[in-house]
């Protein structure tokens, strides 16, 4: 009898105790979910740069910028996102330079032509400032900081109003393609002649046609909600672009090519230190003018002392180089970073030492051609080695740099480059 009663207790007690238990509801369930899954779009669309809204995503990188030659730059931009269509996408940005006192502006848009292979057709009207010297991929993938540290000091750029029309296109998952023919009108913002054949150009036009390609061999991709994430950042990493300028074609007055090309290697240890070597070289042949040449990615400014040359160091510039000291026609450069697993000293302090050396090299021919801008070649070695000491204190941390080498300069101070860092990641 006593067994009997015990039994139908616990019974009792089970009973009492499933009723306790919150009822999970389906929908609820479902709800959660979601909400973490648009959390987690919201941190990534903002780690990009982005501020989404219902069919529209506002580009942060233009609200607030600073340059020598613009002072403070500000304004607003964005692209409509998959709310708006996943078929069609339009994307512009307005801009005001206080120093300069002049507008800025890009509109364009696309439609896509193929969904598997991500094919889309573009078109673009800009009428914006481009550093002198500077290149950059077509397939480079979007990359945003909360501000860019060269972008401070630099001061000579050249105005372009550019249409163009481009192709991007995934032969797979592993081979990005783009292909962009463009019309530019080239007005520099400096006192700059290009001699051709006796003739002077202050401001000149060009039609190009550039042709750009990604291979990502050891990455890896999975389809994600219908979407295909990298689910491993593999390497090495391959970059590879043809660029042509054609003479008479649409008013153009020069004939020229370029071929730029970039690769990536990295390693992870297994005391979790990260070794990552970028190797990136650019050859110009015809009649090139300086807008569209090489320089090193320089970020030092011409000031007497140390301290009076303290601004921000860049992640893949050469910190003792200073700005317009060099261009090319022909360059290579090689960046070699060690860093070391951060130092845990408590919870909130993990500082990061990372031991930096960087080496350039490079020429030019017809260097009379170009005329109102002094500036020396890289035809001997160009070397610099480091420190910085990342993550300090809120994202910031100290870097040192020396210059070494074939232009090793007479005074000792000249060499030496004391910055701050900045790093940090949502």
């Amino acid at each position: 009898m006593r067994k009997h009663l015990f039994v139908v207790l616990i019974i009792t007690l089970a009973s009492y105790s499933n009723a306790q238990q919150p009822h999970v509801n389906k929908t609820d369930s479902t709800k959660t979910v979601q909400d973490s899954i648009k959390r987690a779009a919201f941190i990534k669309n903002i780690g990009n740069g982005y501020l989404p809204f219902n069919y529209f995503n506002l580009d942060l990188k233009y609200l607030v910028k600073f340059n020598q030659y613009e002072g403070f730059r500000s304004g607003l931009g964005g692209i409509t996102n998959d709310r708006f269509s996943e078929r069609y996408r339009i994307d512009g940005y307005l801009v005001y330079g206080f120093k300069d006192k002049a507008l800025k502006y890009k509109i364009g848009g696309g439609f896509r032509v193929n969904e598997a292979s991500d094919t889309w057709i573009n078109l673009t009207y800009v009428d914006d400032l481009q550093e002198t010297g500077s290149s950059k991929f077509l397939t480079d993938k979007r990359f945003f900081t909360f501000f860019e540290p060269r972008l401070l000091n630099i001061d000579l750029f050249h105005r372009h109003i550019t249409k163009s029309i481009s192709l991007q296109h995934k032969f797979s998952n592993h081979l990005l393609s783009e292909t962009q023919l463009a019309v530019s009108k080239i007005d520099p913002t400096y006192s700059y002649n290009f001699l051709i054949n006796n003739n002077s150009f202050s401001s000149y036009d060009l039609s190009t046609s550039k042709v750009s390609l990604q291979w990502s061999p050891f990455s890896s991709f999975a389809e994600t909600n219908g979407k295909l994430i990298e689910t491993k950042d593999g390497y090495p990493k391959f970059t590879l672009q043809y660029t042509k300028a054609y003479k008479s074609v649409f008013g153009s007055d020069f004939n020229f090519s370029k071929i730029n090309f970039r690769t990536i290697q990295q390693f992870e240890h297994k005391n979790s230190s990260i070794t990552r070597l970028a190797l990136v070289a650019g050859i110009a042949g015809g009649n090139t003018p300086i807008t569209h040449l090489y320089h090193a990615y320089p970020n030092n400014i011409r000031k007497e002392t140390i301290l009076q040359r303290f601004s921000v160091a860049g992640l893949n510039s050469f910190e003792t180089m200073y700005f317009n000291e060099f261009f090319s026609d022909k360059f290579s450069t090689l960046q070699v970073k060690h860093t070391f697993k951060p130092f845990n000293i408590s919870n909130r302090f993990k500082p990061q030492l990372v031991l930096i050396s960087r080496y350039a090299i490079g020429d030019m021919n017809n260097i009379d051609r170009h005329q109102g801008i002094q500036f020396n070649t890289l035809d001997k070695l160009y070397s610099e080695s480091g420190f910085e000491i990342n993550k300090l204190i809120f994202g910031f941390g100290l870097s040192f740099a020396y210059r070494y080498g074939g232009y090793h300069l007479p005074n000792f101070e000249d060499n030496l480059a004391f910055k701050f860092t900045f790093n940090i990641s949502l």
